[in-house]
Parts: C-alpha cells; sequence; structure tokens
C-alpha cells in the first residue's frame, strides 16, 4: 500500500532535481521550508519529527537538497516530507506540502468496520506498523 499523503503522492517518488525545483520554487514565493519525518504516516498523525530547525534564511535549493539527503541518510526507513511555510498574512500557513523518502516496504493501514446503535457503521483506521510492533 502506497502512502498518500501531500501533493505529488500519488506520482511516482520525486527525483534530487524535481525536488530542488520544487524548493526552488518555494523560495521564490518567499515562504520558508522545513522537514519532517515519522515512522508511521498515519492520517492523524500530523505532528512529525522535525528535522533540524525550519530553513527561514535558505535562499537556494541547494542548502534545503543538503538538508533532505542528510535526514534520509539518518532515517533511511522512514517518511521524510518537505514543508513550505507561508507567513505573508502574520501567520503561518503550509502551502506546499510532499514526500521525499519512503521506507523500502510500506504497511499501510487496516480499516475496521463497526456497527453501532440504530444501523450506524464506525470506521477506524489502524496501522499496520502498531499492529505489528504489539504482535511482536
Amino acid at each position: 500500500m502506497r502512502v498518500t499523503q501531500g501533493t505529488f503522492s500519488f506520482l511516482p517518488d520525486l527525483t534530487d532535481a524535481q525536488i530542488a525545483a520544487q524548493a526552488d520554487y518555494a523560495l521564490r514565493q518567499g515562504w520558508a521550508l522545513s522537514i519532517e519525518f515519522t515512522d508511521d504516516p498515519h492520517p492523524r498523525n500530523t505532528y512529525w519529527e522535525m528535522w533540524a530547525l525550519p530553513m527561514f534564511d535558505a535562499r537556494d535549493a541547494a542548502a534545503v537538497l543538503r538538508e533532505v539527503q542528510a535526514c534520509r541518510k539518518a532515517h533511511p526507513s522512514n517518511y521524510v516530507r518537505v514543508n513550505a511555510f507561508d507567513a505573508t498574512r502574520g501567520f503561518e500557513t503550509v502551502r506546499l506540502s510532499f514526500i521525499v523518502n519512503r521506507p523500502a516496504k510500506e504497511l499501510g493501514f487496516t480499516l475496521t468496520r463497526t456497527e453501532d446503535a440504530g444501523r450506524n457503521v464506525r470506521y477506524t483506521i489502524h496501522s499496520r506498523r502498531a499492529a505489528s510492533e504489539t504482535a511482536e
């Protein structure tokens, strides 16, 4: 199962040149870039671990790409994403977010259907990563 979160998630993985082009675009817009990683990409897990500090002072895509490569090297079996923040309106808003690294094997999620009172049906998403850890 391929995790599809963020921009470009339905496309093949971006090359380093494509990542640099997107970083360059974000920098031209005046957006600050940050890099995050996680081993649990559950849709409700919005708090990924931050890699270093946000790059408020980055001026070229090469610096961003160096940080992406360093994060990939340190966390090769995790998901890594790049976020671009726009602070022009007085508060930071994510304008662009895309995954730049995936584990070799993506475990995906399981959907559980539970019947509830009044013929209601509830659906719950469970990370297979968490399930495999509890089984061990």
